[in-house]
């Protein structure tokens, strides 16, 4: 495992699009699809990333907790499952299942989607507004695996707050860390 930061894709970029199979349920959906109608949550996450486990039950209380107000969850893997067939799309609908994902959990074979948005990292998070555009690039909370420090999902949460309530964002944002997207 690499520790590895987010990219910080410029605030205000578009959400590329994408076509993926939603490995819970084996069909393909389209960002259009799956956006939410006060904002959309992109997470690039994987099945066994140590940093993606530690704030897996978070996610799911995210998800959860912002659908009712208008904001979508969407996970996407994008990791090379030659080299890490733990992450290969039959995984990730059980490790779904397992964890009680309330979220699309899409696979990115062809990694282009990864590379559209800048994912570096998992977990790698791009939350945008009701029109896609780029609100907040940054970590979920100041927690890592083995620091003590609780996982809350504060800094995320409070950019997810702001668009809610139609208040301003600040741009100063941490990066995401955690480990490198498997690349081929």
């Amino acid at each position: 495992m690499a520790l590895t930061p987010s990219n910080m894709l410029p605030l205000g970029t578009t959400a590329p699009d994408f076509n993926l199979i939603d490995t819970k349920d084996d069909q393909v959906k389209s960002l259009n699809n799956l956006k939410g109608d006060t904002g959309t949550l992109v997470m690039f996450i994987c099945n066994h990333c140590p940093f993606v486990i530690h704030v897996n039950e978070q996610l799911v209380h995210l998800a959860n907790d912002y659908k009712s107000k208008g904001i979508h969850c969407i996970a996407i893997s994008s990791n090379d499952i030659v080299n890490y067939p733990q992450d290969a799309p039959d995984k990730m609908k059980a490790h779904a299942k397992t964890n009680h994902y309330p979220f699309p959990y899409l696979y990115d074979e062809t990694q282009d989607i990864a590379k559209a948005y800048d994912a570096a990292c998992t977990p790698d998070f791009f939350l945008f507004d009701k029109d896609l555009k780029l609100v907040y690039a940054g970590q979920l909370d100041d927690s890592r695996p083995g620091n003590g420090i609780p996982v809350t999902g504060k800094d995320l949460r409070a950019a997810m707050d702001a668009l809610v309530n139609n208040e301003a964002i600040s741009p100063k944002q941490k990066p995401s860390m955690g480990c490198n997207i498997k690349w081929k």
